[in-house]
């Protein structure tokens, strides 16, 4: 009778009540710390950040210097979100050490990382090492007691000879250990799977364009030209906020590592650019100063930001139209042949570009291998083929024999021909 009354006395006009939404709540985000330091290899720490926080991750980027920003091992500044101290009290499902020379020794010799690093392992969460530093750094620490390691191949006689296996990549236990910036990819995926499971991993690898099990070739080559100059080529590399950093930073290590006068350019008002995946990276210049020179190769990284960016620049605009009219070497990456392609670069040319854009190319778009060549053009699949790029723009520059011993360097598999 009470119900009863209870459903006389309602308005027949009155709307049921609403129930409040019943959605899942979100699992928090794995949390990961990558610290630097002056000399840290930069192609290691951006590509540990960049996938990591591609596949989700809350990475945090410490300084173990006084200041937040550094200069890496091959010259690129970084900035990082915080310093080192600032971490002392936070718990990380992940700490994940980049190498470098002296890099590895700055990590090494910061106490708070040391203190850190050291609860990590003794609490039995994850952690891990590339390069130099399982050596420098973990070796000198005690961290890889009972553990099976790799490292640089530079720095295995540092390592206890009846643990050190010669892998890409290894994992022991909690501690994963990799070769070198050659590896770094292979190193981050393996933290992603071990942090998210082999779903993550196959995600962000086809997002990366990391497979190459394709049937394609690596390179590809038409209208063959030399690429040869009597001094020091000289490259432009400009970037904008929401470039792809790993894209930007691999092309600056490698053609530095390979002895380009390599000029970073920023086309913001500011120095500091804001990258991709929210990485810090401070130019050497404003692409106003930096037009005043003449280069003998510009290249374009991706990001689809960055490339809007870039594309919306009369200083790009003005410099690539001279190095085309000139004869000089210009190149893009991932969506950024699209710049080319908007100001008429592309005309009766072999290109590629990213997947989600190559269609846009209306010159003679080349869907097969990762890294066209056509004359003084060079273009560039994507981020998971730009270290082949980095690679084939050494060759042409200096011959098979230069690139092939800056791949030795890297730890990167490169055809012996």
């Amino acid at each position: 009778m009470a119900l009863l009354r209870s459903l006389n006395s309602t308005p027949l006009s009155a709307a049921p009540p609403k129930r409040a939404p019943t959605t899942k709540p979100l699992p928090p985000k794995k949390k990961v710390l990558v610290p630097i330091g002056l000399g840290t290899e930069e192609m290691e720490a951006v590509i540990l950040s960049g996938v990591l926080r591609l596949a989700g991750a809350d990475v945090t980027v410490a300084s173990v210097e006084p200041r937040l920003d550094i200069e890496a091992s091959l010259g690129t500044r970084l900035v990082a979100d915080t310093l080192i101290s600032d971490c002392t009290d936070q718990i990380f499902d992940l700490v994940a050490l980049p190498g470098g020379m002296p890099g590895s020794a700055r990590l090494r010799d910061c106490e708070e990382l040391r203190r850190i690093t050291s609860k990590q392992a003794e609490e039995r969460r994850l952690y891990g090492a590339i390069c130099a530093a399982p050596a420098v750094v973990l070796q000198p620490w005690g961290l890889l007691k009972r553990k099976q390691m790799t490292c640089h191949p530079a720095f295995m006689d540092k390592l206890p000879s009846f643990r050190a296996v010669k892998t890409s990549t290894q994992v022991s236990g909690e501690l994963t250990t990799s070769r070198g910036p050659g590896t770094a990819f292979e190193f981050a995926l393996s933290l992603v799977e071990q942090l998210y499971g082999s779903d993550a991993v196959g995600e962000i690898g086809g997002s990366l364009l990391m497979h190459t099990d394709d049937g394609h070739p690596r390179k590809e080559e038409f209208n063959e030209v030399e690429w040869r100059f009597e001094n020091i080529p000289r490259a432009l590399i400009p970037v904008a906020n929401g470039s792809e950093e790993i894209e930007a930073v691999i092309l600056m290590d490698i053609l530095r590592r390979a002895n380009v006068n390599v000029v970073v350019a920023s086309v913001e008002k500011s120095m500091q650019v804001i990258t991709h995946h929210n990485t810090r990276i401070i130019a050497d210049q404003s692409i106003g100063d930096a037009s005043e020179l003449t280069y003998d190769l510009i290249i374009l990284p991706g990001g689809a930001a960055g490339t809007e960016r870039l594309r919306k620049s009369r200083v790009i605009k003005k410099l690539l139209k001279e190095q085309k009219s000139a004869g000089r070497i210009y190149g893009a990456i991932c969506s950024s042949p699209t710049v080319l392609q908007k100001q008429g670069l592309l005309m009766d040319k072999r290109a590629t570009a990213h997947p989600d854009v190559i269609s846009q190319l209306t010159g003679q778009p080349a869907e097969g291998a990762g890294v066209i060549i056509d004359g003084k053009l060079i273009t560039c699949r994507g981020l998971g083929n730009v270290m082949d790029f980095s690679l084939a723009i050494v060759s042409k520059l200096f011959g098979h024999g230069r690139a092939r011993s800056v791949a030795e360097g890297m730890v990167f598999e490169y055809p012996k021909s």
